[in-house]
């Protein structure tokens, strides 16, 4: 029997003050079961402890909202008896180690938290940071998680529709790979993962368990080191075949009465399945780890409680049920066991070879686990910037941003991405929202993944605010009411008081923007120690909100892009010229510098513009939609010229108004002699350039950056 000494303890990323608190929920010593147990789920991955005071500041309920955070994902009613059920989740770790299966499990495993709860997968979207383009690692690391995500994704059927990709020297030693799923459900068939009924048998479906994974969430709860490349066995395995095999079973067994909770393995795997099912619902749980379906041999107690492989799930069913639902899973080529059963204990016990092996009270596991109020500084105000020269070339400035590596076109990644399988995909990937039929009806869902980290380095309070009024304007741009969102809260180290300032300047922004417009907060996942000490020691990524949000169009075929669709139409600005270039691409691309505050959201303005374009939107008046984001208006009404391949006169512009980045806007167009209220004409459709460049130029600048460094 292994001897728990204080190396070992700190080997499982407990500190010793939480050390004591494991002896004293136990009474006594834990054996290393226990203590791996109590390591995973008291793990910054899983229990949120330096987060969970701040996160109970955002917004999660409306009139909208079935189910908010706490469970697999969020849900929330999009009429007729229908429910979107939706969640992002991190997987930075892995893929930074290994950066295909990293991704790659990062896609499967949140699409077990969407398909877990009764809904139907219909789209998948992902926000990447990466480092410098010219990082001798990063040409390998866009490749194998682009491949990943692809490889993942296309196989197991379910199309990749959107996302959002950034570089930054502080992601040099610390990518990030956010992945988002959507899924359709009937209202009174989503499923939850209280366990309840004593007695009632617990099952186990899917593959078997290996040792890839073992110490997966142990991992992400810290920063990288110089040995972090040797973590790879800590990364999982993916199979998107078995996967699909386990969403169709799953999907049949629902369509039944007899899952009584359902629980995907994930993060720290059968651990944190069976005590979240056991303490939400009140209950215990006994298992026999002689029956966990196991792929190597010898594996013990503490390797399968631990293993993070992939594809599989934990169920409780009604009695009686077994047959039925075995001969479901053995159809579709799946493993399927009874390995234990649920009890009035309120423990876990594990048992193996005849012994009990593991005696743990949940409460502690799950309801007990460390809560940090952590010290936090307020992230000092960025000087104002002082006034800059106009430039001597807008035309060359625009083709400078446009190839610049934040605002060139994905169409290298997406192009890997199978986007239409499912042919319910009806605005593809490069427009504001991706735009998802649902099946069956003329209702359409909007989706849009969103964060701009510059901003929230610079100012962590705007930088949230404008994270969740982005995704919101992404959504309003093409036609869709914006419902709700899921987050990605990607951080360094939460020791740090400056991180720590970071992140709760961050939540409070969330948080006013998401009840200025309605957004709610139903479903996210933290990510912290996102830092590398392998890059020269305290090497902090930026703060990176990710936010995923999704809307409602009724029907799907009034949605706008960003096109121009005909010579000779007016160009119009909702929300007024701006000129704030602090913090903007331009500012960074053309000078040099990454300076000043950014731009400030006005809340007010942002709904007001928004619903007015979105009325207009359904009433036909227009025809063509952008926000203006990263790049300013010069950069949106580029975008819209090569999607349309039409050029645009325009009578804006200084340097400020053409670059600046001022928030609340779009850029739209309509038939001459409409008139759009409370918006400034700022030019015509028509021609072969904007600006002085010519669209042959402006394509080869937007196109040809992620051909050129990946090279193909």
């Amino acid at each position: 029997m292994t001897q728990i000494t204080p190396e070992i303890v700190a080997e499982h990323g407990l500190s010793p003050e939480e050390y004591a608190r494991v002896l004293n929920a136990l009474g006594r010593e834990p054996n290393l079961t226990e203590l791996g147990i109590f390591s995973v789920m008291w793990s910054e991955h899983c229990s949120y402890k330096s987060s969970i005071i701040h996160l109970k500041k955002l917004p999660t309920t409306g009139p909208q909202v079935i189910c908010g955070p706490g469970e697999n994902a969020g849900v929330v009613d999009i009429g007729d008896g229908q429910a979107a059920i939706f969640k992002m989740e991190s997987h930075n770790h892995p893929s930074y180690i290994e950066p295909y299966q990293g991704a790659a499990t990062g896609v499967g495993g949140i699409l077990r938290d969407v398909f877990t709860m009764g809904a139907r997968p219909i789209a998948n979207l992902n926000a990447l940071r990466f480092g410098r383009p010219d990082h001798p690692k990063m040409r390998h690391l866009i490749a194998g998680v682009v491949h990943g995500i692809g490889g993942y994704g296309n196989c197991v059927g379910v199309p990749t529709v959107g996302g959002e990709v950034n570089f930054h020297p502080a992601y040099d030693g610390n990518i990030l790979v956010n992945a988002m799923t959507v899924g359709i459900a009937e209202t009174d068939k989503i499923f939850y993962c209280a366990a309840s009924g004593v007695g009632n048998p617990i099952v186990y479906v899917g593959s078997k368990t290996g040792r890839d994974g073992i110490h997966g969430a142990t991992m992400a709860s810290t920063d990288f080191t110089e040995e972090s490349e040797d973590k790879r066995p800590t990364v999982q395995v993916g199979d998107p075949f078995t996967e699909k095999l386990l969403i169709e079973a799953c999907l049949e067994l629902m369509a039944s009465d007899a899952i009584v909770a359902i629980q995907d393995m994930g993060a720290a795997g059968l651990t944190s399945s069976s005590v979240e099912m056991a303490s939400k619902g009140g209950v215990g749980i006994e298992l026999d780890m002689n029956m966990v379906p196991c792929r190597e041999t010898g594996m013990t107690p503490y390797e399968m409680m631990l293993s993070e492989s992939q594809e599989r799930m934990l169920m409780v069913l009604k009695p009686g049920r077994e047959a039925m639902a075995e001969a479901i899973f053995h159809k579709w080529e799946l493993d399927f066991a009874v390995i234990g059963h649920v009890t009035d204990t309120g423990h876990m016990v594990l048992k193996f070879n005849g012994e009990t092996v593991c005696d743990i009270p949940l409460a502690p596991l799950a309801d007990d686990a460390p809560r940090y109020d952590r010290p936090w500084v307020k992230t000092p105000s960025q000087p104002a910037l002082a006034p800059l020269a106009e430039s001597a070339d807008l035309a060359a400035d625009l083709l400078r941003v446009m190839g610049s590596p934040d605002i060139a076109s994905r169409r290298w990644i997406w192009e890997q991405y199978d986007h239409m399988v499912g042919a319910n995909t009806v605005q593809r990937p490069g427009g504001d929202a991706a735009v998802v039929r649902v099946h069956g009806t003329q209702k359409g869902l909007a989706i849009s993944t969103d964060c701009t980290p510059r901003y929230c380095y610079a100012d962590p309070f705007e930088g949230g605010k404008q994270a969740i009024a982005e995704c919101w304007r992404n959504i309003t741009a093409v036609g869709a009411k914006p419902l709700a969102t899921t987050d990605c809260m990607n951080f360094g180290n939460p020791q740090r008081p400056e991180i720590m300032g970071q992140f709760v300047g961050c939540i409070e922004g969330m948080a006013e923007a998401c009840l200025a417009l309605d957004f709610p907060i139903v479903s996210g996942n933290v990510s912290l120690y996102n830092e590398s000490k392998a890059t020269g020691g305290g090497s902090a990524i930026l703060p990176t909100p990710a936010i995923g949000g999704i809307g409602l169009l009724a029907d799907w075929s009034k949605s706008a892009t960003i096109a121009f669709k005909a010579e000779g139409e007016a160009i119009w600005l909702v929300g007024g010229h701006g000129e704030h270039l602090g913090q903007t691409i331009w500012l960074r691309e053309c000078r040099g510098r990454e300076e000043g505050p950014p731009p400030q959201v006005n809340l007010e303005k942002e709904k007001a513009h928004g619903d007015l374009v979105r009325g207009l939107i359904l009433d036909g008046t227009l025809t063509a939609v952008h926000d203006v984001s990263d790049g300013g208006v010069l950069v949106a009404v580029a975008e819209m010229a090569l999607a349309g391949n039409i050029g645009a006169q325009l009578d804006l512009l200084t340097t400020a108004r053409a670059f600046g980045e001022d928030q609340g806007r779009y850029v739209v167009t309509a038939p001459d002699g409409v008139v759009i209220p409370n918006a400034i004409h700022i030019g015509i459709t028509g021609g072969e350039q904007v600006m002085g460049a010519t669209l042959t130029d402006l394509r080869a600048a937007h196109e040809g950056f992620f051909p050129n460094l990946m090279g193909n």
